[in-house]
């Protein structure tokens, strides 16, 4: 079920080698094990995916890529895992970040009036970003490892149910 699934949504390896601007990456973007979708290929994006997608930064799909092309795992599954962030479920994932970063930090959580300027992000990044980016890291680590564990896992599961149904003759 996860190879059909996943390589009927992912795109045609062909179009994405031609496309003009993503041939300034060179060579490295023809490496199969890029486009190759077995066991490792797949819990290995979904590893480098989902802990991109709890870093707030801008161009997470960019950073994405490039650790999928330096560990040689598939890259559009490691792309398309990082929309886990969108503007819908940001919010509430950074919020989550940020009250665990200050629950491990052992502060309480601080509350500011907003305001849309300069000198208060300044201010109120130096009093939650500590907490906001050992949280965003813990869900990181802990997001990467949970989803290469159940991509792996499902996948063996998926494949031995498969030699089963095999040897029962069906």
């Amino acid at each position: 079920m996860p190879k059909k699934t996943l390589k009927r949504l992912m795109p045609d390896p062909g179009t994405i080698k031609n496309h003009k601007y993503l041939s300034l990456l060179g060579s490295r973007l023809h490496d199969n094990n890029l486009w190759h979708l077995n066991r490792h290929s797949a819990a290995g994006a979904f590893a480098v995916g989902l802990c991109c997608a709890w870093l707030p930064i801008p161009f997470q799909m960019v950073l994405a890529a490039v650790l999928a092309m330096t560990f040689r795992v598939n890259l559009p599954l490691s792309v398309v895992l990082v929309w886990v962030t969108n503007p819908l479920t940001m919010p509430p994932m950074f919020y989550f970040a940020y009250r665990l970063g200050s629950f491990l930090l052992d502060k309480p959580p601080h509350y500011q009036h907003f305001e849309l300027s300069l000198t208060w992000l300044g201010s109120a990044m130096s009093n939650a970003g500590p907490s906001f980016l050992l949280g965003c890291g813990v869900m990181a680590m802990v997001s990467s490892a949970t989803g290469f564990m159940v991509m792996h896992g499902l996948w063996r599961w998926t494949v031995s149910r498969r030699w089963k149904l095999r040897r029962r003759g069906r």
